[in-house]
């Protein structure tokens, strides 16, 4: 049983991989009728991102700012799709930690910046059922863009 520090909590929000993010975005707003939470520029990881109101859950449209980067090579690969689940983690070293432990092959080594000031990692497709799985663990203070504070952080 995973201690509260390294349980995978709620989904956070689905990345889906997107080739023209003003296209997008008017169909998510427009079309869908869903609202627009925040856009943000992620330089390490090489994306642009606009989130939206899924209802629960963020769905979060990436769009490559570099072809040789994360969401640039998925889209050569694979085209336009869900990119990753994502999983709110009280703490996502500990979380990391764990699955890596129990044998699951990481993208990650330790931690690294995400989006909104939380920390994240991911889990490889491989070992995961095809799945991309991020673990996020949002900013120490507070929460990011409206997800509720981790356990245990202020």
């Amino acid at each position: 049983m995973p201690a509260a520090d390294d349980a995978l909590g709620p989904v956070d929000h689905i990345g889906i991989a997107v080739k023209d993010l003003p296209a997008a975005k008017r169909l998510y707003a427009e079309v869908l009728g869903l609202t627009l939470l925040y856009e943000e520029e992620v330089p390490t990881e090489r994306v642009r991102v606009a989130a939206f109101d899924g209802g629960g859950l963020r769905v979060e449209l990436l769009a490559s700012t570099d072809p040789e980067g994360p969401i640039g090579r998925f889209l050569a690969r694979r085209g336009e799709g869900v990119h990753h689940v994502c999983y709110r983690v009280a703490d996502v070293a500990a979380a990391l930690a764990r699955l890596k432990a129990q044998g699951l092959r990481t993208l990650d080594e330790a931690p690294r910046p995400g989006a909104g000031g939380c920390r994240v990692a991911f889990v490889h497709p491989h070992s995961v059922g095809g799945v991309l799985v991020e673990l996020s663990e949002p900013p120490a203070g507070g929460a990011a863009h409206g997800a509720p504070a981790a356990k245990g952080r202020p």
